[in-house]
């Protein structure tokens, strides 16, 4: 049986260093959001963001248990993070994907509150989660 997962691993690979890097930069550049910071199903319309999509809660709880996606969403989180306070998101992250980046954020804090999601929430939306995640949830 495969992985239900494995199109996240695969589509980091030969990717993650260089998302992780850009986000220690506080500068995203390149095309990856979808996979490292993935969303509910539903938000997205494009045939990539329908693929990366989360079907629901049990699917986000598998992705941050995963061995692999968990501790690089936690990091990649914490990469963000390390620039509240002096970068908005979308100075980091571009317009259109701050706005994704909520949605991410929203969605995994639901999974823990422990971890890095709602800190990111706290620091760069004024701690408002998006209502079109939680609606879905």
């Amino acid at each position: 049986m495969t992985d239900p997962l494995h199109r996240f691993v695969e589509a980091q690979q030969g990717v993650w260093e260089a998302a992780l890097a850009e986000l220690q930069a506080g500068e995203k550049r390149s095309h990856w959001m979808w996979f490292i910071f993935p969303q509910i199903a539903g938000l997205g319309r494009s045939p990539t963001a329908q693929f990366y999509a989360i079907a629901d809660i049990g699917e986000a709880t598998a992705y941050l248990a995963h061995d692999i996606l968990g501790p690089r969403l936690v990091t990649a989180s914490e990469a963000v993070l390390a620039h509240a306070g002096e970068r908005s998101a979308r100075a980091i992250m571009g317009d259109i994907d701050a706005v994704k980046l909520r949605s991410s954020m929203t969605l995994f804090e639901r999974v823990t509150a422990a971890g890095p999601f709602g800190a990111v929430l706290d620091a760069f939306y004024d701690g408002e989660r998006d209502p079109e995640t939680l609606r879905r949830l």
